[in-house]
């Protein structure tokens, strides 16, 4: 009989009495260990950080679209027209890396993609109404979750996937730098600029989980 725990002992060695030695008295063969997370584990996961990651900057690419538009429109407004439209470039670069990704891998798009749309043109659009520091406000709460969220992911890579923990710190960084911006360009000078941080934000997570998995 083989001494490794995770093999169960050949039914015709020994006697069936239970007179054998180690394992159940009873005879009957020890079920099967559960199966341990592998590859096809990791795959999955990766498979999930790509499709938020890759949502996550799809929407972010129709805010500042919305914002710029919005902006653009306006009389005086051609520098932060400008501010959004250089963010909106930067987001676009992220996107496409992930569009290359998911179809590289193999990996779906998170099926809600037409509602994430809309949802980001509407807060892209009603913050820019709202004025320039509301803007900001939209921009600073979004990206203090979005890094929040790279961050985890790096650590939780790092170890497992080094290029793509590498390429997501990178990503964090820019996300971070739009963050900094808004905050030095009045974002928490916005009317009630605690409440609509608190909404964005609920909102950005909760899209966060479900595109992770939908």
């Amino acid at each position: 009989m083989t001494d490794d725990p995770f093999i169960a002992p050949d039914r015709h060695s020994g006697s069936h009495t239970g007179s054998h030695s180690g394992g159940d008295p009873s005879g009957r063969t020890p079920k099967p260990p559960l199966p341990r997370p592998g590859m096809g584990a990791l795959r999955a996961r990766r498979g999930e950080i790509l499709r938020v990651d890759h949502a996550g900057e799809y929407a972010a690419v129709q805010i500042y679209r919305a914002q710029r538009a919005v902006f653009a429109a306006g009389r005086g407004r051609e520098a932060i027209a400008a501010d959004m439209a250089e963010m909106e470039a930067q987001e676009q670069v992220h996107l496409d890396r992930f569009n290359a990704l998911l179809t590289a891998e193999g990996v779906r798009p998170t099926l809600m993609l037409p509602v994430w749309r809309l949802a980001a043109q509407a807060l892209g659009a009603g913050t820019a109404l709202l004025g320039e520091k509301a803007a900001h406000a939209c921009t600073e709460a979004v990206e203090s979750v979005i890094e929040e969220h790279y961050s985890e992911q790096v650590a939780e890579t790092a170890g497992i996937d080094p290029a793509l923990s590498a390429e997501l710190a990178r990503f964090r960084d820019e996300e971070l730098a739009h963050h900094d911006h808004a905050v030095a360009h009045g974002s928490r000078e916005a009317p009630a600029h605690r409440l609509l941080s608190a909404v964005i934000k609920a909102g950005c997570r909760a899209a966060i989980r479900i595109s992770e998995r939908v």
